[in-house]
């Protein structure tokens, strides 16, 4: 887009963690270091089963105001992110809120970083019309994102000078550039943070001690354990649904994920995603998919 876009993302919710132990709480159960949270940096990290499988991803900022921390989280599902934050709560003092008074938007593009004076640096952060902006913590040249009061959000974002754009330019950038969103790309109870990205995507603390999970992630990365990738696929033919297989002639090679038209992730085999050339095309229904390996992917 020729104008720096911002894209409401209605699917996204926050999930407010206040109280004296609301960071040591969060450090020990999920995947990224949350004592890097600050006024000037936010991150993305991944919560899991004991047994190391996805339950959900979200971003952490600082509130602007206060010491509570805010959880860019899937607004569908934060429902059931609240009552497992709930099970390892115990007697810590960590309050769980909440905030459908707040918006999500993806400000789209590396233009977008000087409309908000942001610096090219993947996290930093920045209060902004009474919420909080921030570069993106995975990948810096999908844009920014806005935590924002939701009834004011638009009017700041415009005065900013950013167009509005749609989830499916969101969509077509993300995938693009590999990036996974929430359950759309990740299966819960199934897909793990090494064969999703998180670890070259800056989702993952390998020095900040045991976090839930730890065990199966570790041992998949140190021993190269990690059978499948998620990956960018273009696609010729009609757009395939969430969760349609992918063949390679008589071989199942993967599945799709999200998709819009022309692109969509897919978590592919790794032995097909560098296939021979004169090996059959990859298949998903009648549509012919061919996959793209991140320039960041370290696989």
């Amino acid at each position: 887009m020729t104008q720096p876009a911002a894209v409401a993302l209605a699917h996204r919710g926050i999930l407010e963690v206040g109280g004296a132990d609301a960071r040591d709480f969060l450090q020990g159960i999920t995947s990224n270091d949350i004592t890097r949270v600050s006024a000037e940096n936010a991150v993305w990290t991944g919560f899991l089963t004991p047994q190391g499988k996805f339950q959900h991803e979200f971003f952490v900022a600082r509130a602007p105001e206060g010491d509570g921390l805010w959880l860019d989280c899937e607004a569908e599902r934060r429902g059931h992110l609240h009552k497992r934050l709930k099970v390892y709560k115990l007697r810590a003092d960590v309050s769980l809120t909440p905030r459908p008074d707040l918006a999500v938007y993806a400000l789209l593009g590396e233009r977008a970083l000087g409309l908000l004076d942001l610096p090219a640096l993947e996290g930093y952060a920045r209060p902004f019309g009474g919420g909080v902006v921030f570069v993106e913590p995975r990948l810096g040249s999908l844009g920014a994102r806005a935590i924002l009061p939701a009834d004011s959000a638009a009017a700041s974002l415009a005065a900013a000078g950013f167009a509005f754009g749609t989830l499916a330019d969101f969509d077509t950038q993300r995938m693009a550039l590999g990036i996974p969103d929430g359950s759309r790309d990740l299966e819960p109870e199934r897909a793990t943070l090494i064969e999703s990205g998180f670890d070259e995507l800056h989702g993952i603390s390998w020095d900040k001690g045991c976090f839930m999970g730890q065990e199966l992630t570790a041992r998949m990365k140190y021993r190269g354990l990690a059978k499948k990738r998620l990956v960018p696929v273009h696609i010729a033919g009609p757009t395939p649904t969430p969760g349609t297989q992918v063949q390679r002639g008589d071989k199942v090679a993967g599945t799709v994920r999200s998709a819009v038209d022309g692109i969509g992730l897919a978590l592919l085999k790794l032995d097909q995603i560098d296939a021979d050339a004169t090996s059959p095309p990859l298949q998903a229904g009648e549509s012919t998919l061919t996959p793209d390996k991140p320039f960041w992917a370290g696989f």
